[in-house]
């Protein structure tokens, strides 16, 4: 009979292989990686252009471009597109993010041909109607001035503009009275110079047939422009104040956001201070949660973890706290900052941990849009093929000994940034 009082035995992770993409140059310069995977009778396309707040000429432009991108074409207005998406059962979006923007297609196999040309017109001939793109303003400027009467927004926002410096792209604020200055000139000029077909990265993933590889070489690769794409100078972190509060009086919680500069992915250490910031703060078990949340009950939730990308890498630690708890959660954090850094991580504390992220990882490749998630970040942090391998080779030998090395090398509470949004302490 099964006892249900024992926990089933724990199995160590066989190997796991990313599948390998198909890759194809093409002849306007862009490249196309194709994952296929006929387990289901769909498909994902992503068009990814060097258009996200990295590449911002002024505060919001890319965000605008990309929420604007959908909202009407030369042939099509924006009823239209989103009427012809809706009739086959597809989806499509454009999101900004801090260094790329992506167009993403979801439909079934058998309609991709159909809804390509609606693809490349959003692409390749938006108009920016005006009606449209005032509201795209007020609606993005409203929903900030609500975002910024929460704590958490407004600790997030000033983390990240005191981490990266108020030079740094990822460290910009938006300035509401540049956003409500832009003009639809604005987003054209940017469009122009950011989403361009020859500099973009093409992803399709899924039920993909040879039909669909020759129909996005010729419908994608062919078209050129001869604008030239947008090249931002390499600008460094420079970060600012250690210590901030951001006042809101009012409020009955404060917001805690604590981190510094962190290695990037291509760090020899990389694989291992994951599993040290996992440790502190990377799952429901972690010392944060148990410290903080179950023992002190400070928060609901407390969050550790590290934000990769292209530019730049940041490890941040999170926590909304009752505001009257603000300066113990903090101590306690610090305590086991210190704690990581004082004493060897027990043994099978490790093991739980290094099976944890074993098991997750494995979890996450569990579809081949998964699969093709891991696959561009190898892309566009210029990762080594064996980059995953390697992560579970790491994690299953990572000593104790080790980790408190690098404990003390990057976990010491006086290299921390801290900010505070929240009530006067």
């Amino acid at each position: 009979m099964l006892d249900r009082q024992v926990a089933p035995l724990v199995q160590p992770l066989a190997s796991v292989t990313l599948p390998a993409a198909d890759v194809f140059s093409l002849p306007n310069g862009a490249r196309l990686h194709i994952m296929r995977n006929n387990a289901q009778p769909v498909v994902r396309l992503q068009v990814v252009f060097p258009a996200g707040k990295w590449y911002d000429p002024a505060s919001g432009v890319s965000l605008l471009t990309a929420r604007m991108l959908l909202e009407g074409t030369r042939t099509r207005t924006a009823r239209q597109i989103a009427d012809e998406v809706a009739f086959y059962g597809a989806s499509l979006e454009c999101e900004q993010g801090f260094d790329r923007a992506t167009l993403t297609l979801y439909c079934l196999a058998r309609h991709l041909e159909q809804l390509m040309p609606l693809v490349v017109d959003v692409i390749t001939e938006p108009v920016f109607p005006c009606a449209e793109f005032d509201l795209a303003k007020t609606r993005t400027i409203q929903n900030i001035r609500i975002e910024r009467q929460k704590t958490s927004y407004l600790a997030a926002e000033r983390f990240s503009h005191n981490l990266y410096g108020p030079a740094h792209p990822y460290g910009a604020i938006l300035d509401e009275a540049i956003f409500q200055a832009t003009t639809t000139t604005d987003i054209e000029n940017f469009h122009q110079h950011t989403y361009l077909l020859s500099s973009s990265e093409i992803f399709l993933c899924g039920d993909v047939s040879a039909q669909h590889e020759k129909l996005l070489a010729h419908l994608l690769g062919e078209q050129s422009s001869s604008n030239t794409p947008l090249v931002i100078e390499k600008t460094n972190p420079q970060p600012t104040l250690t210590h901030d509060h951001v006042l809101l009086a009012d409020s009955i919680q404060s917001s805690l956001r604590i981190g510094r500069l962190w290695p990037s992915s291509n760090h020899p250490d990389n694989h291992f201070l994951q599993v040290l910031v996992k440790v502190l703060g990377g799952y429901f078990g972690s010392r944060l949660m148990k410290n903080i949340r179950e023992d002190k009950g400070y928060t609901y939730g407390i969050y550790a973890s590290v934000s990769p990308r292209e530019q730049a890498t940041g490890f941040i630690i999170g926590a909304d706290v009752n505001a009257e708890s603000t300066s113990s959660a903090i101590t306690e954090i610090h305590r086991e900052l210190q704690r990581l850094q004082e004493k060897l991580i027990p043994v099978e504390e490790l093991q739980t941990v290094k099976n944890y992220m074993a098991g997750k990882f494995a979890n996450e490749l569990s579809t081949v849009f998964e699969q093709c998630d891991k696959y561009k970040t190898l892309v566009f942090q210029n990762l080594p093929v064996s980059y995953y391998t390697d992560f579970l080779n790491q994690i299953g030998y990572v000593t104790s000994r080790k980790l408190q090395e690098l404990a003390i090398l990057y976990l010491s509470p006086a290299s921390m940034i801290e900010v505070i949004s929240g009530p006067s302490r």
